[in-house]
């Protein structure tokens, strides 16, 4: 995995910098620490920063044609490069590397912006077409790999990361006021939004190009859907045997690399049938990482030791307490670039530091298999909200609910208010956005901390409104659970979880996620599935449990989901984050950055210091308001640009000098 970034002119024919290239590749290097290259000629300028993976000695970009009339940039992995380079080959292309990014920009060169839809991988690239003068940029199908950009002075400056783009001093640095918005609704912007003005991110599954001036943005994938009469007919049996193949296939062409692989494990189902998978197939010696909890309550210790034992792992653990979560707030806010709701990021980003600190650079992850398989529990909310629409006297309306929370049914208070919560919004099923509105809405009651300076920017501004114009055409027409996955998926999951949950605290140690159940051939099957083998009564996951029957022990697969999340109150609140936290939300603080209301942020803090806990929206509020104000000092207040040029520059390919120089460190 990778860092890239550019500049791209557009009307303006100044000069691009060799030194602004370097300081934003250098400020990638955590992206990349091995190698850094940079292409520039009199109308671009590229910048890579390399995490070797593949073709550890010749893969060096940028890279180019035979002819060098195309130079690519590459951030991620094509996972079916070998078969791709072997039909290129039989099409006559010649090859000077081994590296998964040279078939990339051969693939573009024989079939032009089609090539994607032929790409099995996770990945963010820029191709440079010399002849035409053409940019040519585009973003894995569900946004594993990032990419953002902005318009500056007739320029196009692009990049893996915010902060890269903010090395030009002439970019303004300013948190918008719509994005915090989004993100104290949906946990996440919108797609194409960041929390900066004027900073875009390239959304999931489009391709930008630029040209003479002009900028297009076009979508060349979407989330799939099948319509009732094009779903598959087979049996579960059937179905559970397919998507096992496919699974199997997509941990196959996933553990393809020069270095050793290794898999998260936390002991819950997903990364338990994938690491299962691995040892029973592949490499029974794999390396298996997994996070314990300070706090028994988000600690699932007793089903990773039980699954290190059935697979006899050879695992490494870390002990995410509440200290070291709390002192890793600041750097996790830095490499994420925009607020969280939630500090569950956190301990992934103190495993990852332990990946690389035994020396792994690569780890198959679980993500996405909720998403794809059915696994949410607002997934089985929505199933069961909908059929209180329809049995408004039903007695057994609580007892289903029940079954999703059994541990908060025995408190007979907290059951009243549960089923109170989950009777909200049942004379709106219609609504395009039914399954996620409860949820939503209550998130939404932070935003009672925004500052009236706040909330005067964002004025009459409908965050609901705008998602419900994006959604695709024939959305309406879809049953409950596709729409849910489908919001579920364009949203959370590509807006946190692949990005603030994911790669961010990846690669801020230099790992590289690998995510099997987000296969595109997995993504298309599943798809074809009935919604009624995805989540058998209110059995999630149905298809994923059946696959896994005979490579898991039955104590894995019939266990209840454990959502994973992490301290709050606890990790920010107490010793030396304590007073970091205090000092951050102080009056004096929240006046300067004037994005909160100092009275009921100063409230807050009282009633959860003299409770000694934290309700759900207090927790969030904490977060939201904490992560917040650290983004603006880091980014805003604290900015530091210009410190980040490399010690060398590995490959340096200056077109307009017409000369190629190469410096070892």
């Amino acid at each position: 995995m990778c860092g890239i970034a550019g500049i791209c002119n557009l009307t303006d024919d100044s000069a691009i910098g060799l030194d602004t290239l370097m300081r934003m590749t250098g400020v990638l290097r955590h992206r990349g620490p091995d190698e850094t290259g940079i292409y520039i000629d009199d109308r671009i300028g590229m910048g890579h920063a390399r995490l070797s993976i593949i073709d550890l000695s010749s893969g060096l970009q940028p890279i180019s044609n035979e002819d060098e009339t195309m130079w690519i940039v590459f951030n991620g992995e094509i996972f079916n490069y070998p078969e791709l380079r072997d039909d290129l080959i039989a099409r006559g292309h010649s090859f000077y590397t081994t590296s998964d990014t040279e078939v990339i920009i051969h693939m573009y060169e024989e079939y032009g912006e089609d090539c994607l839809d032929k790409l099995n991988g996770q990945f963010a690239f820029a191709v440079w077409d010399t002849i035409k003068g053409e940019l040519f940029v585009a973003r894995d199908r569900v946004g594993i790999r990032p990419l953002h950009y902005t318009l500056n002075n007739g320029k196009l400056v692009f990049s893996s990361e915010i902060k890269s783009i903010f090395q030009i001093k002439e970019i303004p640095r300013k948190l918008d006021p719509i994005a915090l918005d989004q993100i104290f609704t949906f946990w996440t912007t919108l797609p194409s939004k960041t929390a900066f003005e004027n900073i875009r991110e390239l959304p999931a599954g489009h391709y930008l190009k630029a040209k003479a001036g002009k900028i297009k943005i076009e979508r060349y994938w979407d989330i799939p859907y099948c319509k009732p009469e094009d779903r598959t007919n087979s049996s579960p049996e059937q179905i559970s045997q397919q998507a096992s193949e496919l699974l199997l296939d997509a941990v196959k062409i996933r553990l393809r690399a020069d270095v050793p692989v290794g898999s998260y494990l936390s002991g819950g189902l997903d990364s338990s049938g994938l690491t299962s998978l691995v040892v029973k197939n592949f490499n029974s010696d794999v390396r298996t990482f997994g996070i314990r909890f300070q706090e028994d309550d988000f600690d699932e210790g007793s089903h990773q030791q039980q699954m290190v034992s059935y697979l006899n792992a050879n695992h490494t653990e870390i002990e995410a307490t509440n200290e070291n979560i709390g002192q890793a707030f600041s750097d996790v806010m830095w490499h994420g670039e925009k607020p969280l709701l939630r500090t569950s990021p956190i301990p992934l980003y103190l495993l990852s530091g332990l990946v690389r600190q035994n020396g792994i650079k690569v780890v198959l992850t679980g993500e996405g298999a909720d998403e794809v398989f059915g696994g949410y529990n607002i997934f089985r909310e929505t199933k069961i909200r909908k059929f209180w629409s329809s049995q408004q006297n039903s007695s057994g309306r609580a007892a289903l609910i029940g079954k999703l929370y059994p541990y908060i049914f025995k408190n007979a208070k907290l059951k009243n208010s549960l089923e109170k919560f989950f009777s909200k919004g049942l004379d709106q099923t219609d609504d395009a956005l039914f399954s996620h509105m409860i949820r939503w809405n209550n998130t939404s009651r932070i935003k009672t901390f925004f500052s009236p300076e706040l909330k005067s920017q964002i004025g009459s501004y409908d965050a609901y409104q705008q998602l419900r114009e994006a959604l695709p055409a024939n959305y309406q027409s879809r049953d409950h659970l596709a729409k849910a996955q489908y919001l579920e998926m364009a949203i959370f999951m590509t807006g946190y979880l692949l990005s603030s949950q994911g790669d961010r605290v990846a690669m801020a140690n230099s790992i590289e996620i690998r995510l099997p159940y987000l296969d595109p051939r997995v993504l298309e099957f599943m798809a074809t599935v009935p919604p009624k083998w995805k989540i058998l009564g209110l059995n999630e996951k149905h298809i994923l449990k059946k696959s896994f029957k005979n490579i898991l022990p039955e104590s894995i697969t019939a266990r209840s989901k454990h959502p994973y999340r992490a301290p709050i109150t606890g990790s920010l609140l107490e010793g030396k984050s304590g007073e970091m936290t205090r000092e951050m939300l102080s009056e004096k603080s929240i006046k300067k950055t004037g994005l909160f209301d100092p009275q009921k942020v100063e409230k807050l803090l009282k009633k959860i210091e003299t409770n000694g806990q934290a309700t759900e929206i207090e927790s969030m509020a904490l977060v939201g308001m904490l992560s917040a104000q650290t983004i603006h000092k880091k980014f805003i207040d604290d900015f530091s640009a210009f410190d980040a040029l490399p010690e060398a520059v590995d490959l340096l390919v200056d077109r307009r000098m017409q000369s190629l120089k190469k410096k070892q460190k």
